[in-house]
This record gives structure tokens, sequence and C-alpha cells, in this order.
């Protein structure tokens, strides 16, 4: 039997992980490239979504792709949605994609089908640069209308802070038009109802647990993966941990869950992997969506394959195949417990020596279910983090734990040896800088 060929889309990072341990049962074509790697990087210049998915359509009927995949948030969503309606293969419907990703229309869906889980928004109604009207109320998050890994998004708490918040220069505007660009020629064409997304919004701000609510939809009917805690370093709105299984209780889940499949009916996804990110404030009881992201979070599926034995990557592959992806088998769980642990930097100058080769390889063979991806960033490119998310993120390392007390345990010793304070409130110390701000969550393609 011929092993089927699947076109997978800008699959880095953990995406490249998941795919190799399914290599011995698809082949897989790939495309794209990596936005945070140079380079590959410069194939930002002159991309065109269209273009990009005429070629692969031509290569794809070519090699006889039985089916596309992509859980990359910026690009790759879109054009496996665009890619398989084009080929007559099982996958998103692009109106659906665009509608999640449009953050300014997502809300404006979810006011209509879920109004208890929303959150009061506006749009900005003003260009980069331009002077900012009086009379907005603060504190307030800002966030581009369309982006991705938190870039952009902050709490102002006043009118001078939004004002500079919104003025870049040429080279930093070049980088955010081509980045959003690409996804505004479609949805001129296929959602032109919810209008640019070459613009900015305001959210009201939200202090409560945080939540990533996993799951997928086959023929219409909408299927709960899991829920992942997203656990914020002290102080901030950034990611320190992800942690699995769930704190929050089966009620509370189970809210989230009807929310999604109220909005997900709404904007016409009936097959895929989702990810929506909410809020749950256990003293009141509100339960609010951060927003929506139309495909598989990557990062976090590893956890649920070592806590639950469930392997996401390999029910994405069954759903681009027309295949029901329950029916996917399961693996042997390894562990009670698993996180995805965030390292990060507030300041520039607090940035720790990047993690050598040789301390990779001491982790690695001191506990041998790690999993670690480090990024190391120098120059203009770190200076950016700063200033794009508030923080700039070393690595992320996944292990797992018999129990929480055993998982804490291990990391300690993985922090230990990469040279880096453990993720844990009172390890890290990592306060932020007195001009950082609260970078706005979406794991999209994963923090």
């Amino acid at each position: 039997m011929q092993t089927p060929r699947i076109g997978a889309l800008f699959t880095y990072d953990w995406d490249a992980e998941g795919l190799t341990r399914l290599a011995s049962r698809h082949r897989f074509e790939h495309a794209g490239f990596d936005l945070f790697s140079f380079p590959s990087n410069a194939r930002l210049v002159g991309f065109d979504l269209e273009r990009f998915v005429d070629r692969l359509a031509r290569r794809a009927r070519r090699q006889g792709w039985r089916g596309v995949v992509s859980h990359h948030e910026q690009f790759g969503a879109l054009a496996a949605a665009l890619l398989a309606e084009r080929l007559g293969l099982p996958g998103t419907r692009p109106e659906a994609v665009l509608a999640c990703q449009h953050k300014l229309h997502a809300r404006q869906v979810l006011e209509r089908v879920a109004p208890e889980a929303n959150l009061r928004h506006a749009e900005l109604a003003v260009c980069y640069g331009e002077d900012i009207p009086e009379g907005l109320s603060y504190p307030a998050f800002v966030k581009p209308v369309k982006a991705a890994f938190s870039v952009l998004a902050r709490k102002v708490r006043n009118r001078d802070e939004l004002q500079a918040h919104t003025r870049f220069g040429p080279w930093e505007l070049w980088v955010i038009r081509h980045l959003v660009e690409p996804f505004e020629r479609i949805a001129r064409e296929r959602l032109p109802d919810a209008g640019t997304a070459h613009r900015m919004m305001l959210e009201e701000p939200m202090h409560a647990g945080q939540y990533n609510l996993d799951g997928w939809v086959h023929d219409g009917q909408v299927h709960l993966l899991g829920v992942v805690d997203a656990v914020m370093y002290p102080g901030t709105q950034a990611f320190m941990r992800f942690d699995h299984p769930s704190r929050l209780p089966p009620a509370q889940q189970l809210r989230a869950l009807d929310v999604a499949r109220r909005f997900l009916r709404a904007v016409g996804f009936d097959r895929g992997f989702f990810n929506m990110e909410f809020f749950h404030d256990a003293a009141t009881d509100r339960l609010a969506v951060i927003e929506f992201n139309p495909r598989l979070a990557s990062q976090l599926a590893d956890l649920y394959r070592r806590v639950h034995g469930i392997d996401a990557h390999a029910m994405s592959i069954a759903l681009a195949m027309g295949e029901d992806p329950a029916r996917v088998p399961r693996v042997a769980p390894s562990a009670g417990v698993a996180s995805s642990f965030v390292y990060r930097a507030f300041a520039i100058d607090e940035v720790p020596a990047p993690a050598s080769a040789a301390r990779q390889r001491a982790v690695r063979q001191a506990l041998d279910d790690t999993l670690l991806l480090v990024f190391p960033k120098h120059g203009s490119s770190l200076v950016r983090d700063f200033k794009w998310l508030g923080s700039h993120r070393m690595g992320v390392l996944h292990l797992g734990g018999r129990d929480e007390h055993e998982l804490r345990e291990r990391c300690i010793r993985a922090s230990a040896l990469l040279g880096w304070p453990a993720p844990y409130a009172e390890l890290a110390h990592a306060e932020p800088a007195p001009m950082a701000w609260n970078a706005w969550p979406n794991p999209v393609n994963g923090d």
C-alpha cells in the first residue's frame, strides 16, 4: 500500500517534532518558511498567500496529496484551508479561519451568540502614528486586529502610553504591514464585512485565571480534547507555564465548551482543530473569551500525549484525510502531570546566556523525556522582542512527572543544568522591568 502524501505547511518547532513521529505512516511534503529565523524569514519580502497556494496546488496535483495540514497561526492555517478547498480535500472553510483570526470580527460574532462570554471592545479608529482621540477609557488592552504570538499587544494605562505604543519606525511599519497584508488581501474578498485588518482594537482588561480549551470539529460535531491552565509570571500577562491536567472545575470546562460550540457554529467552522483561550474569575464565576485560534495549539498537544496518550498531531492528519480522529489509537501515557515551561527575561540587561549545546545535551541525558526548544536572539531582534512582546523568550521545556511534586523537582533540576531560573513564581524571580508592559496572551501557534 502506497504511503499517503500529506502537505505540511509552515511546520516548525512543536509541529516538526509531532510530525516526525508519524513519518513512517505518511510522507510529508513540506512548504512554507520560518518567520523567526534568518534567512528563511527573508521570504516575507513579496510573500503573496494566493500565489503560494497556486504553486502548491499544482505541486499537490502532480504528487497526489491526500490531505493538507497546518497549525501555524500567521499564514499556515489559512493557506491550508485555501489549498484544501482548491484541491477538493477535507479542510476547514477559509471563511471560518478568517472569522477566527480577524479579532474584531470574532468579538462581534461572539456578541451575537454568547454575549455573556464576551469582553467589552472597540475599534481604535486611527492609523499607526496618528493622534489618539480623547475620551477613551483606561486602563485598556490594545492589540492588533490580526496578529499572533502576542505581538504588539499590551495593557495601556493612559492616552500617552497608547500614543507611544502606536508609533513605529519605518522598518517596524514595513514588518507589520507585510505580516498583515497576505491575510488582508484574502479577507477583503472572502470576509468583506469584517473591515480592514490593518488597525488595532481596545478591549476591557480582566484579571483572572487563564485557560486553553482545545478540541476538534468533525462532521459538524464539536469534541473536547481537554483544558490546559496558563500560569503567568508574577505581575505580568506573560506565560510562565502551561499545566495539564487543568485545575478548573469540570462544570466550568463544560461551560467553556458550550461557548466554543456556539461560536464555531456561527462562523461555519465544521472541520478542524481549534483552541479557545479564556478567562475564568473564581470569585465572580465570570467566564470570558480571550480569542479563538482555528488550528491545533501545537505547544499544548505534547501535554495531552504525555498524560492521556492522545496524539493530537495524528488526529489532525486523520481529519485532513477525511477520517474520524476519534479512531486514532492512543499510545501509553508517560506521566500523571505535564507542563510546558517558558523561560523569559523581562529586561534586556538581564538576559542570561543562551543554553549551550553542552547544556542542552546534559538536560536530555539527565531527563530522558525532555522536549527542549531554544530561541537565542541578539541585536535588533532582541530589542524588538522587548518592544513588541514585553519580554524575551529564551526557550521552552516540556517535562512530565508522576505528580506535581515530582514534576517541580525535575524542572528545578533541568533549569539548573540550563543555567536558567526555574519557571515557578518563587524561583523565577523575574519581576518585570519598570518599562515592561503586560503582553496579551495568544498561544496561537503556541507561546
